[in-house]
């Protein structure tokens, strides 16, 4: 039986990102028409793609991934059997295809150690899978597990169910903002300074946007840990006086997910110091909040931390 009880996503520095995926997605239901047959229940999947074709997507349907090669035999033989059992469920779930040697920091980030190798992927977290080639009637008894589940899911908390096709016929909310379009088409480039100049434009025209606060504090996070070496990182740790290797430590955190922890660490910083380096570490501070959505359970408990420290 697929486990759904735990919240989490599967793709290390995605991590951060999918906290407010599952927000955006109840929201993004409206504007996506459902979608049903065969062809469109099966979709290849890339490095670039990964995030809003399996994580993004998993939040409204369950998605089976499919992890293959061409040069194994045994793809060959499950791929067919997948396409024709996940076919057969007229959207109700989608199949992602990986080709691994193609995209293999997806195989990587996901510790595949062999393939064929299916994963089901719902609410930004794999639950269920296996490795090995299955026969069709062995297939769909999986699947008719995983669709059982995702159904007590659903009947646990119904608000997460995705709206009914007649729901989704209502008119489309209002446009997208351009700066906010251009600068998730700068990120999709890999300019991420484009990216920032778009978002500060959205910010000094409306001040309180937090999609536009939220994009930046990431760009701003990504440019910080570019390059860096973890383990270099770690090293300068054994300094207690290094405070810029605390606050790089930190961000690495929230790249890998460890919200909490890159909170925690920031708020011992603010306690043990005073003057220009308390300051310089609460600003810091302040920043990873801007990465988060403001109703992140994480922030509540991190600013009465904080408040604490400081007072």
């Amino acid at each position: 039986m697929a486990d759904f009880s735990r919240p989490g996503s599967l793709y290390g520095a995605i991590d951060l990102g999918a906290r407010k995926q599952a927000l955006e997605a109840q929201a993004r239901r409206e504007a996506t028409g459902p979608q049903t047959g065969a062809a469109a229940s099966t979709v290849d999947v890339t490095e670039e793609t990964f995030t809003t074709d399996v994580i993004d997507r998993s939040m409204t349907v369950p998605i089976v991934l499919d992890l293959w090669s061409p040069r194994a035999p045994g793809s060959a033989q499950l791929s067919p059997v997948l396409e024709k059992v996940v076919g057969d469920l007229a959207g109700r779930a989608v199949l992602a295809k990986v080709n691994v040697d193609a995209s293999p920091q997806i195989a990587q980030a996901l510790r595949v150690q062999a393939v064929p190798t299916v994963l089901a992927i719902f609410q930004g977290q794999a639950v269920t899978g296996f490795q090995q080639v299955l026969p069709e009637q062995e297939v769909r008894r999986w699947l008719d597990e995983l669709m059982s589940a995702v159904e007590q899911f659903y009947q646990a908390n119904p608000d997460a169910r995705p709206p009914a096709a007649e729901e989704q016929e209502a008119p489309a909310g209002p446009p997208v903002d351009p700066d906010l379009a251009a600068a998730e088409q700068a990120i999709e480039s890999g300019d991420l300074d484009a990216a920032a100049e778009a978002y500060q434009r959205l910010l000094a025209r409306a001040p309180g946007d937090e999609d536009a606060k939220m994009g930046l504090a990431g760009v701003s996070l990504i440019k910080r840990t570019e390059g860096v070496d973890p383990a270099d990182v770690q090293r300068r740790l054994q300094d207690p006086a290094d405070l810029d290797a605390q606050l790089l430590a930190a961000d690495l955190e929230m790249m890998s997910g460890s919200v909490d922890e890159a909170f925690d660490r920031v708020i011992a910083v603010v306690k043990r110091t005073s003057g220009d380096e308390r300051d310089k570490a609460r600003r810091h501070l302040l920043g990873l909040f801007d990465a988060l959505p403001s109703d992140d359970p994480s922030l509540a408990k991190a600013r009465r931390a904080l408040a604490s420290a400081l007072f």
